[in-house]
């Protein structure tokens, strides 16, 4: 059984970064954080026109929680800095560092 250890996340954003939306990428998860680390430049690029401004970050995934994480709270600052964090049932579990300002389910 493979375990996951990283999550890509990736969002596009208008110019103006007021409308952001999550963006689908072919490969999300990750089993060591140098490996999404190394593949974020690719699947940015794979999502390229999708979006005017396009940002990814990788977040950390607790093994023992993988299955169990049902949320990722997000935001986009207006200089362009995403800031996520996986949740679960609500209480955070792993973030890129900074509390989001604003908690966004997927969108449809």
């Amino acid at each position: 059984m493979e375990h996951i250890a990283a999550l890509l996340f990736v969002v596009g954003c208008s110019s103006a970064m007021a409308d952001c939306r999550e963006l689908e990428v072919p490969v999300s998860v990750f089993e060591t954080m140098q490996a999404c680390v190394a593949e974020r430049p690719f699947a940015l690029g794979d999502v390229q026109g999708q979006a005017p401004r396009i940002i990814g970050k990788c977040l950390a995934v607790d093994p023992a929680l993988e299955d169990d994480y049902d949320r990722i709270a997000w935001t986009v600052r207006p200089d362009g800095t995403l800031v996520a964090s996986l949740e679960v049932s609500g209480m955070l579990v792993a973030s890129n560092g900074q509390r989001p300002e604003k908690d966004y389910l997927k969108q449809q």
